[in-house]
């Protein structure tokens, strides 16, 4: 915390605000304060590097300038302490001990904050104290890994890892911040810099920002730098594409990046293995760090025995390939099930991407045997993974040469039929379709199909493709609805667009947001290979056929993957790492659903249309209509809200 008038009793505060993030951090804890000045740091720590007290934090930097906490790891340390012994060789550097957070101060004593931030890889958030400016810097990784959120609260510039902490400061009145809730309906996550909270913020993923005294006291909140930006890489890669002799060489290339990546990110001083699905990312990055270990790596995965939501068996069979020391758990539907009370308090904001649930569960499994996993998320938005992208450069262009006028007129008519009616019809032609063309609620889908054909262009579909609603039909009270920030106009191609969008929004509060939270509720470090932004660089230079080849997406990476695995146990349709929300609401979930949904309930909160939210609930409890994601959706809202009334 950082204020102009901090209370007597502040150490205290903060202490007790620590003690709400003990998952992040069970092996440790601290506190530096000056009172004179105005602020306090507080640290939880997850012992990964140096485990001895010389890693503890808040640590202060040998010149005694500046003092820190930090979440997360630096990758390159080591080779960042050899550059600064180098540059120090006059002044007779010392070091302390072995962990990355004293490599960072020393960063920082050097070369100062935006050098420091330019030259260091790794996932991370810090809070560091300038003694000589008197200034508070706040920090977040390339991606935003590792989450940070700051604001004002009850007189006090606060920030924190989770939400939980600057809930736990005294007199926090949580007033929901409605265009945030607008958007978490509209995407099933809140998006980067919104908070649920008004007053709060989280920092945005490649910045930094510095607060002043003075600031604090004027409650001003400046606008935070830039140090590297994806967007702005993304544009000089179309401007300067990569010349390969060959395909060869290319995957070459990405062999030596990935496994340079790869090798930072297994350096730990505590056990480590990966997560893996069979899929293609996680099979490459598990397949690159056996081929660099002496011993069997440590693989996870979970599998359900519900049809068309288990992959623990390709899984299986690529570990067994690559002779990795695999652990696999089936869990039953109950398993999942129960861990529903628990999402609203792991996951902070609300926060509804339904694999949330078996991702909490392979990261429990993960930690019964490490405290360090590798995960293979990021390759669809580097590389070209999603069916969106398929769509946008297949079926979307044949739609285009269709003139407006008559595309938005025909989405009229397909719409004015009721989903219920479009169904009847298509069981009426159904026994003499192929066996192919079997398909459930039929009606639903083509009113999406409608959505899209009356788009005006590539940005308007890109939004029709990834929104679940339109918020204004449930969200009361309104002042406006944002849409995310996509940049659009910067980037020639339509789907290097569409793939910037999904890697500076949906991947950092979605994907990583999952992830992380998941994770460090049991006290598990993940790391993600695939985003070391060297290789983003260098998929963002990748000719467009590196990416999309033979009527598939991520061609460079599969190759890459099929030096170590045969195409056999990799090549079948892309899978989601889901669950059957959809029955489950029908079914066992439907009770909880209906106590959560009660139209009272929903009239007396004032923040969603009763109305037309159990309408909803109505056409998906009958089967005439599905619309689990969006009911799944408000039922993660009801539940957060729930736990956080103030």
């Amino acid at each position: 915390m950082l204020s102009i008038n901090l209370p007597s009793n502040a150490d205290s505060l903060v202490s007790k605000a620590l003690s709400t993030l003990h998952h992040r951090g069970p092996d440790d804890s601290g506190i530096w304060s000056d009172l004179s000045t105005g602020v306090v740091l507080g640290h939880t720590r997850l012992s990964i590097l140096d485990l001895t007290s010389a890693g503890h934090q808040p640590m202060e930097s040998l010149s005694g300038r500046y003092i820190i906490v930090f979440n997360g790891e630096i990758y390159n340390h080591l080779n960042l302490r050899s550059q600064l012994s180098q540059a120090s060789i006059n002044s007779g550097l010392t070091w302390v001990g072995t962990s990355d957070t004293e490599t960072l101060l020393t960063c920082l004593d050097i070369w100062g904050i935006e050098k420091t931030l330019k030259k260091i890889t790794g996932m991370f958030a810090m809070a560091i104290w300038d003694n000589k400016k008197r200034k508070l810097i706040l920090s977040r990784d390339r991606f935003g890994e590792k989450p940070l959120y700051y604001g004002y609260s009850s007189g006090l510039f606060v920030f924190s890892s989770e939400l939980k902490a600057i809930k736990a400061m005294p007199n926090f009145h949580g007033e929901i911040n409605r265009d945030a809730l607008s958007n978490y309906l509209r995407y099933l996550y809140v998006p980067t810099p919104q908070c649920i909270f008004n007053g709060l913020s989280k920092l945005e993923a490649g910045t930094w920002v510095e607060i002043s005294l003075d600031q604090v006291e004027n409650r001003q909140l400046p606008d935070p730098k830039v140090y590297w930006s994806a967007l702005e890489q993304a544009i000089i890669g179309e401007n300067s594409p990569i010349e390969f002799s060959s395909d060869e060489e290319a995957i070459n290339k990405l062999d030596y990046l990935l496994s340079s990546s790869i090798k930072g990110q297994m350096l730990s001083d505590v056990p480590l293995g990966a997560f893996l699905s069979g899929g293609v990312d996680s099979s490459t990055i598990v397949a690159l760090m056996q081929s660099q270990s002496k011993f069997p790596v440590q693989t996870f995965s979970i599998g359900f025995d519900e049809k068309g939501f288990n992959e623990a068996q390709y899984a299986k069979s690529v570990a067994k390939h690559l002779g990795t020391n695999h652990t696999e758990l089936y869990v039953q539907s109950q398993d999942a099930i129960d861990v529903i009370p628990s999402l609203s308090e792991i996951y902070d904001e609300p926060f509804a991407d339904a694999s949330q649930i078996p991702t909490y569960l392979v990261s429990k499994l993960a930690k019964s045997s490490v405290t360090v996993a590798l995960s293979g998320d990021g390759g669809d938005e580097l590389f070209g993974g999603y069916n969106r992208y398929f769509f946008a450069n297949g079926p979307w262009k044949k739609i285009e040469y269709i003139p407006l006028v008559l595309r938005k007129y025909l989405a009229r008519a397909i719409v004015s039929v009721s989903p219920s009616k479009w169904d009847s019809l298509y069981r009426i032609i159904q026994s003499i379709l192929p066996a192919y063309y079997n398909r459930n609620q039929v009606g639903s889908k083509i009113h999406k199909v409608a959505s899209i054909v009356g788009c005006s262009n590539e940005e308007e579909l890109y939004h029709r493709l990834t929104q679940l609603c339109n918020p204004s039909d449930f969200v009361l009270g309104l002042n406006n609805e944002p849409l995310l920030n996509t940049s659009w106009s910067k980037i020639s191609h339509p789907i290097s667009q569409m793939m910037v969008a999904d890697a500076t929004n949906y991947l950092v509060d979605d994907i990583l947001v999952k992830v992380d939270r998941a994770a460090m509720s049991v006290s598990l470090e993940t790391r993600v290979p695939l985003l070391d932004h060297r290789i983003y660089e260098f998929a963002s230079q990748l000719p467009y056929n590196y990416k999309f080849r033979n009527g598939t997406g991520k061609w460079i990476l599969k190759e890459l993957l099929y030096r170590y695995v045969p195409k056999t146990l990799i090549d079948r349709p892309k899978m989601g790492f889901g669950i059957p929300i959809d029955e489950w609401l029908r079914g066992p979930l439907r009770e909880w659903g209906s106590d959560l949904l009660n139209p009272a309930r929903l009239k007396n909160e004032g923040y969603l249309n009763h109305i037309a939210i159990n309408k909803k609930w109505d056409k998906h409890m009958s089967g005439s209509e599905n619309h689990g994601l969006f009911l799944w959706g408000v039922l993660m809202f009801e539940s957060w809200l729930e736990e956080n009334k103030f």
